[in-house]
């Protein structure tokens, strides 16, 4: 079964591959509604996705922010009755350069906006789309949230958080015709990646990465998770004894 949304929703869209998957989604016919906390990149990300035919609104909005987020979703919902809803935004962060542990306020960030922002950006359409019958949701969770990684614990945590979030609401939503699907990326090329001084194996393209989530999301796949070869590897590793696993993890470059 595939599915052809015409209205898209897309938090984190003002750079990355946020901005890759909105670029992706922008044929005419098509409505986006765009968030981003950069009104430059932002509208510069619209100016594509018009100049590729699609009909596109913009909103300035940090998806920290509870009753912000609740105001763009359900508004953007009542202009144009939302399809798909892609929580995409989040940040990254590692112990690289830290002499210890992450610092509380950097963990505590990563969970606001990693996961608090992928909440915020569902919670306010479940319901809707629920009563509707019809709609789908997806999340940006990462291959990292497979298994804890010792350079990056609160990165790792909170996109395994928003995976099994994900895969618990996929169940949940799916007798009320609402499709939910994780999107777990590799290393794909966009600022937030730029910033890792050390080998990315299987390092992808942004534009690539969008055309493989747009097919995943049309077949409304419960899982994308690729490329392939790195997804079977942190598979398998997270089904390894630590005890195994944790001195060769110590060794990896930190994130």
């Amino acid at each position: 079964m595939t599915t052809q949304p015409r209205a898209i929703l897309i938090s984190g869209a003002s750079s990355g591959l946020g901005a890759a998957v909105a670029e992706a989604y922008s044929d005419p016919g098509v409505t986006l509604f765009l968030g981003g906390r950069d009104r430059n990149r932002l509208e510069t990300v619209a100016a594509t996705c018009r100049a590729a035919g699609a009909a596109v609104h913009t909103e300035i909005v940090d998806v920290t922010d509870i009753e912000a987020m609740r105001r763009w979703v359900v508004g953007s919902d009542a202009n144009r009755p939302l399809d798909l809803v892609i929580a995409n935004a989040g940040i990254s962060g590692g112990t690289s350069g830290l002499s210890g542990a992450e610092p509380e306020e950097q963990v505590r960030r990563l969970f606001d906006v990693n996961l608090g922002g992928v909440m915020n950006t569902v919670l306010p359409i479940i319901p809707t789309l629920s009563e509707r019958g019809h709609g789908q949701i997806a999340m940006f969770a990462s291959l990292a949230g497979y298994r804890g990684i010792p350079g990056a614990p609160a990165y790792c945590a909170s996109k395994a958080a928003v995976k099994v979030f994900g895969e618990g609401l996929t169940g949940t939503l799916h007798g009320l015709g609402v499709g939910v699907s994780v999107i777990c990326p590799g290393y794909v090329r966009t600022p937030m990646t730029d910033a890792n001084a050390f080998p990315m194996p299987f390092l992808m393209e942004a534009e690539r990465a969008a055309r493989i989530i747009k097919r995943g999301l049309a077949k409304r796949k419960a899982r994308i998770a690729f490329p392939w070869p790195m997804a079977t590897a942190v598979w398998l590793l997270q089904a390894l004894s630590p005890g195994l696993i944790e001195p060769v993890l110590r060794r990896l470059p930190k994130k």
